[in-house]
């Protein structure tokens, strides 16, 4: 079986958390944490990082220390994983869906001006699947309107926007480090931001909010997101080779690219000229000219040993969002449905070598074989 993703963990990471044990830091303080935390905040351009258990914490952190509470709302897209909206939804906030674009399957920024409203606190904008949001007209309307953004960019570690970093634009800027995701430490997350008060302020929510001043007298209703030093240790030593990852997964996009680009049917994604995208998941929309459903042609790679995923579905097909009144039936969201229904990836993990790529890549052509004959 092929997976479609496996972490690359290496020797530098099982000495690092190896360290840690024996050092019986194995709990939310240690040296690793700090560590951890600057060298990603330095890796995304920014002056704080502040560790969490999850992306989605991570989150709900940073809403939280903007002070979003009940009534506010937040304009995301609604083709995204669902943590995005659970974090706006703790805290009362209403989650405004914006439909995606057709090119980079991110959210169209063009229809954002028109969902602005009194009630609006923060844009948030998702890097989907590795590739950055058109994020200029975001900034400018944050801009315009005294608006917060938010960057979730747990799928875009390391990814570009005119040479600017993800998760260095916003006022505070999210990340995911699940497994799968391009730097992991299992489970955890962080919250990187330039504004010194809004990452102490983020530092006292995600503990407890202990006083600065004695320990267990606490200031604030907050909450307990504190990263393992283990989890950090690992974090260190895939943050040390960022680089290298990065470049692996535009290796095996470039791989996919070159064996795919022939095959009617396969919708490919792009790059802009103006992003580097970091190919978090290679994704491709199945087409009805391939000659069989995406359903279809996701069970056939898994009878010939590769595992794939379907793309998410969107929060306005969500049935915990329908059932809280959150969606406006008279909203119509074409291209995230099209996208939804169509779409899956292919194997992306950065265990992947050369010989698995081409091997996904010979199977489909198989498949499109078989079903182009059966068409005849």
């Amino acid at each position: 079986m092929i997976p479609v993703n496996e972490p690359l963990i290496g020797k530098k990471e099982l000495q690092y958390i190896t360290d840690c044990v024996k050092s019986g830091w194995i709990s939310s303080k240690g040296s690793y944490i700090k560590n951890f935390e600057e060298k990603f905040a330095k890796f995304c351009g920014v002056r704080h990082g502040i560790s969490t258990t999850s992306g989605t914490t991570a989150l709900h952190l940073a809403l939280a220390s903007l002070g979003i509470k009940k009534g506010d709302e937040i304009i995301m897209p609604t083709f995204t994983m669902v943590a995005t909206a659970y974090a706006v939804l703790y805290l009362g906030a209403k989650p405004v869906f914006i439909d995606s674009e057709e090119r980079t399957w991110n959210m169209d920024v063009s229809k954002v001006e028109e969902e602005i409203g009194q009630k609006t606190r923060v844009l948030l904008p998702v890097h989907i699947y590795g590739h950055p949001v058109d994020m200029d007209p975001l900034i400018k309307l944050s801009k315009k309107y005294s608006l917060f953004v938010i960057e979730d960019a747990a799928e875009a570690h390391g990814a570009k926007y005119k040479g600017r970093i993800c998760g260095s634009m916003g006022d505070m800027n999210c990340f995911s480090f699940y497994a799968n995701k391009v730097i992991t430490t299992g489970e955890g997350g962080m919250v990187v931001t330039d504004d010194k008060r809004l990452a102490e302020k983020a530092r006292l929510l995600k503990d407890l909010s202990h006083s600065p001043k004695q320990r267990f007298l606490h200031t604030a209703l907050a909450y307990n997101y504190r990263m393992t030093n283990m989890q950090a240790a690992i974090g260190l030593a895939q943050i040390e080779k960022a680089n290298i990852l990065i470049e692996k997964k535009r290796r095996i996009a470039s791989l996919y690219n070159d064996n795919l680009k022939d095959i009617e049917g396969l919708r490919l994604p792009i790059e802009e000229k103006w992003a580097k995208s970091v190919y978090w998941m290679y994704s491709i929309l199945v087409e009805d000219d391939l000659g069989i459903s995406r359903d279809q042609f996701k069970l056939e790679l898994l009878k010939e040993g590769i595992d794939t995923r379907s793309f998410f579905i969107p929060m306005h097909r969500q049935p915990v969002i329908k059932e809280m009144g959150l969606v406006d039936k008279k909203k119509k969201y074409p291209v995230s449905d099209y996208i939804s229904d169509h779409g899956l990836y292919l194997p992306t993990g950065l265990a992947l070598k050369d010989k698995d790529v081409l091997s996904v890549c010979e199977t489909i052509r198989k498949i499109k074989k078989r079903h182009a004959s059966r068409a005849r």
